[in-house]
């Protein structure tokens, strides 16, 4: 069993940024694909943004495009979301997920239910 720590979250003005970052306690698989969702107050979880294990092909929702990057070190077993010009509809717990795959074909990165493992979650407030 994988276990996911999330960090980086925090209280932020709007137009800030932030780089949250997610910790695997160990290499449970030989490869994983990796993703961030988030969840407002009386919101389902909705994905933000996912990752393959080589790195190379990366999907983001509308909501984060051309502000933010998401990025890995399979050395370190380490995911990393950077986003910037935050705005207060970003407000929300951010979680960090796994899916024992190598990549993320036919539409799998986008839903919840495909990823069997995830942390606690990070809360990300941004004020107006």
């Amino acid at each position: 069993q994988v276990q996911l720590v999330e960090s980086g979250g925090g209280l932020v003005q709007a137009g800030g940024s932030l780089r949250l970052s997610c910790a695997a306690s160990r290499r449970t698989f030989s490869v994983y694909s990796m993703g961030w969702f988030h969840q407002a107050p009386g919101k389902e979880r909705e994905f933000v943004s996912a990752i393959t294990w080589s790195g190379i092909t990366t999907y983001y929702a509308d909501s984060v495009k051309g502000r933010s990057t998401i990025s890995r070190d399979n050395a370190k077993n380490e995911m990393y979301l950077q986003i910037h010009r935050l705005k207060p509809e970003d407000t929300a717990v951010y979680y960090c997920a796994v899916r024992p795959t190598q990549d993320l074909r036919g539409g799998y990165y986008s839903a919840p239910d495909n990823y069997p493992y995830w942390g606690q979650g990070t809360q990300v407030t941004v004020s107006s």
